[in-house]
C-alpha cells in the first residue's frame, strides 16, 4: 500500500509539472520556492483524495492562524518564526488547489470564488493585523498607524486591479485569458520581487525586533506602491490596446 501511494505520487508530481501556469510576471520566491512546494502539495493532496476546495479551506487555517497570532501575541522571536512558517505553508498550498485542479481536469467555478475570497480577506486582515500589533506593542507615535493603513489600501487596490484586469480581458477575448506580456526573465523576476507575498511572508521572521521589522515594513510599502502606480498604468493601457 505505501508503494502504491508513493508511485501515485511520482506520477502526480510528474504530471503536474506538464501543467503549470506560465512563470510571465511571476517574482522570484513565488517562482522558484511557492510554485514547486505548491505542486508537491497537490501531489500529496491527490493521494490523499482531497479536493481543490479542501486545499483552499487548510491553506487558510494556517494563514489566519499566523494572522491572528500577529494581532493577539507580543512579538517574541519565537513568535515571528512561527508566523512566517504558518503563512508560508498557507501560501503554498494557496499554490497547490489551483495546480491540484488542473491536475483533476480542471476546477470549479464554486473553487475559483473560494479561492479569490479567501485571498480577499487575507489582504484586509493581515494589515489590520499589523496595525492592531503596533499600536498594543510597538513602542511608536500614533501616527505610524498610518503606514499599515496605507499598506490595506495599497494591497487591495493591486488585487482588485488585477483581477478586474483578468476578468475584463477574458470576457473580451469571449471567455479564454490572452497571452501575459510580461517578461519571463530572471532580471524582472528579481526587480519585483518586493511585491511577492512569499517574500512578505518571509519578513515576519524579524517580529522579534519590532523596529526592524516595521522598518522593512515600510520600506516594502513604498516599493509596493511603486509597483502599483506602474501596474496601473500599464494594465489601462493594455486595456485600451486590446479594446482596440
Amino acid at each position: 500500500m505505501e508503494e502504491l501511494s508513493e508511485r501515485r505520487y511520482g506520477a502526480a508530481l510528474a504530471l503536474l509539472r506538464g501543467v503549470q501556469k506560465p512563470s510571465a510576471g511571476t517574482p522570484l520566491y513565488s517562482r522558484l520556492v511557492n510554485r514547486p512546494l505548491g505542486r508537491r502539495f497537490a501531489a500529496l493532496a491527490y493521494v490523499l483524495g482531497w479536493t481543490p476546495n479542501t486545499v483552499t479551506l487548510v491553506s487558510a487555517i494556517f494563514t489566519f492562524t499566523g494572522i491572528a497570532l500577529v494581532a493577539l501575541v507580543p512579538p517574541a522571536w519565537w513568535l515571528g518564526i512561527l508566523v512566517s512558517a504558518l503563512l508560508m505553508l498557507g501560501y503554498a498550498l494557496d499554490s497547490a488547489d489551483g495546480q491540484l485542479a488542473r491536475l483533476r481536469g480542471g476546477g470549479s467555478v464554486q473553487g475559483e470564488w473560494l479561492d479569490h475570497t479567501v485571498d480577499a480577506a487575507k489582504v484586509l486582515t493581515i494589515h489590520t493585523a499589523i496595525l492592531i500589533a503596533v499600536f498594543r506593542f510597538f513602542e511608536l507615535p500614533t501616527a505610524w498607524l498610518l503606514v499599515p493603513l496605507a499598506y490595506l489600501v495599497v494591497d487591495s487596490l493591486l488585487f482588485f486591479g488585477m483581477m478586474e484586469r483578468d476578468l475584463l480581458l477574458a470576457r473580451a477575448a469571449g471567455g479564454r485569458a490572452p497571452a501575459s506580456g510580461a517578461s519571463t526573465g530572471i532580471l524582472r523576476a528579481i526587480l519585483i520581487l518586493p511585491s511577492d507575498y512569499g517574500l512578505f511572508c518571509l519578513t515576519f521572521v524579524l517580529l522579534g525586533i519590532p523596529l526592524l521589522f516595521f522598518g522593512v515594513y515600510t520600506v516594502m510599502l513604498v516599493c509596493n506602491t511603486l509597483f502599483l502606480l506602474a501596474a496601473l498604468a500599464k494594465w489601462y493601457r493594455q486595456l485600451g490596446a486590446y479594446a482596440r
